[in-house]
């Protein structure tokens, strides 16, 4: 970096345990914020489009109170999609066994959009992942919604917990499923000037890319 170039504070738009400790994994120092805003679909709003606005709409909250340059704000959005409809947090039990009888033994969507805010503006990657579940039965699903593992999360599951025994095959990103895929993430921060455990060394001169 050159010498009068800022290097901007990685704030995370999220209160999210999960991904907090996704993000440590890369070796990013950062701080941690909570967005909230309204994350009601819009009418007729395709899933791409509802988590691509989510996110931005997250990383713009937060970026009102932490400015670039000095500040690079993360923010990202993820939900389960069957059947183009978006499954979102369950409301209440009977709501997520709803969730789960229409996941059981078959293949659903996990769509995550990652944004970077900086002083370059809004930066977005979108990144899918194709989950197969077994088939449930309804003691099954029962006795995972006495845990308190689903009523936090889209689709009513954590595959990273009890719920990935319901998981006979997965194809793309595993760390998209729990809230943040690294892979994407690591590549949108290094972009745009943001040092991860795996790219210590940014470009000097040339900033960011």
């Amino acid at each position: 970096m050159s010498g009068d170039q800022v290097i901007a504070q990685l704030v995370l738009a999220s209160a999210s345990p999960r991904r907090r400790e996704l993000l440590q994994r890369l070796g990013v120092q950062f701080v941690a914020v909570s967005a909230d805003i309204d994350e009601t679909p819009l009418p007729a709003e395709s899933p791409q489009d509802y988590v691509r606005r989510i996110a931005l709409e997250k990383a713009a909250v937060v970026a009102a109170n932490y400015a670039a340059p000095d500040y690079a704000v993360l923010a990202a959005d993820t939900t389960v999609v069957v059947d183009d409809d978006l499954l979102g947090k369950p409301q209440d039990h009977f709501h997520a066994l709803a969730m789960l009888a229409r996941l059981s033994g078959r293949t659903h969507t996990v769509m995550t959009a990652v944004c970077l805010a900086d002083a370059d503006g809004s930066h977005i990657e979108l990144v899918t992942t194709e989950v197969e579940f077994a088939s449930l039965s309804r003691e099954a699903c029962e006795a995972y919604l006495a845990t308190d593992e689903p009523w936090d999360k889209a689709g009513a599951y954590a595959i990273q917990g009890l719920a990935g025994a319901f998981v006979r095959s997965i194809n793309g990103s595993y760390s998209n499923v729990v809230g943040l895929p690294l892979c994407e993430t690591r590549l949108l921060l290094a972009e745009h000037g943001i040092a991860t455990a795996l790219d210590p060394q940014l470009p000097g001169e040339e900033g960011k890319r």
